[in-house]
């Protein structure tokens, strides 16, 4: 009887060790989430009003994210977590990356994008580089969130710690070169080749992206079932909507699954309006 007592007490010693290490480890994540977050916020308010700063503080601010950034993927990497959640744990590093990539590369366009040489190119990779934060999302809420969801769900935890949610991209809008070029017209960001940007409406619209060589149309609304080929290519039907030419219009491709997404890019030398 004594000797079935203390297994019984070394037994449920671990099992409160082993909850407490998935509850320090959401915790954890919470607090980093909590911090990315905050750079979303803050970068976002930054490129929202620029005209509140001259370039070089705008410079300097952006360059202060990125340092951010990368100290949360820092932290993100030394979390101690249960093995239950590498998975999850791989997945959370990713889309920190993703998100310190994308405020890295943003960095590096904006004293480009802020001047009056090559300014409009370097205000389309801008916005190519917001697809990094939308994929980070995507990444976090459709592959992180289930592998942690599923072993806090085996230890009876999951409704009894706060699994946080993130979105660091605030507004599809911002994957747009005009409203990139737009937010950064008070510096003067929003020019093009030979002056300011037409006045009329501007904006383009994804039509339709078709798979080849098996001829499938992906859907908005659900999965699309495609064969990997060593041939496999997109066909992306972009629409102008506007009553303005466009030119250098960039698509950008995000496959996000098992690994680290697989992003590509190519530019549009122009579509006519309408």
């Amino acid at each position: 009887m004594i000797l079935l007592l203390l297994v019984l007490g070394i037994k449920s010693c671990r099992d409160s060790a082993r909850r407490d290490a998935f509850k320090n480890y959401v915790r954890d994540v919470a607090a980093i989430v909590q911090g990315s977050d905050s750079e979303s916020k803050n970068l976002f308010a930054v490129l929202q009003r620029p005209g509140g700063q001259g370039q070089v503080q705008l410079q300097n601010a952006i360059n202060g994210y990125e340092s951010d950034a990368t100290q949360l993927v820092d932290r993100a990497k030394g979390t101690s977590h249960p093995d239950e959640v590498s998975t999850a744990q791989r997945y959370f590093v990713e889309v920190l990356e993703l998100r310190r990539d994308g405020i890295a590369h943003i960095a590096q366009q904006l004293r480009t994008a802020l001047s009056g040489q090559g300014g409009q190119d370097a205000v389309g990779r801008v916005a190519t580089q917001m697809q990094l934060f939308l994929a980070s999302d995507v990444l976090y809420s459709q592959r992180f969130l289930p592998n942690l969801d599923r072993p806090l769900k085996k230890e009876g935890l999951l409704g009894q710690v706060a699994v946080p949610r993130t979105r660091f991209l605030p507004d599809l809008q911002w994957v747009r070169p005009i409203t990139v070029a737009r937010s950064l017209k008070g510096l003067g960001a929003a020019t093009g080749p030979s002056g300011p940007i037409a006045p009329g409406l501007h904006g383009t619209a994804l039509v339709g992206v078709t798979a080849r060589p098996g001829g499938q149309q992906l859907s908005q609304s659900g999965a699309t079932s495609i064969t990997i080929t060593a041939k496999l290519a997109f066909d992306v039907n972009v629409q102008n909507g506007g009553t303005n030419a466009e030119r250098d219009v960039v698509v950008q491709l995000s496959i996000v699954g098992a690994g680290r997404p697989i992003v590509r890019e190519q530019t549009i030398p122009s579509i006519a309006a309408g």
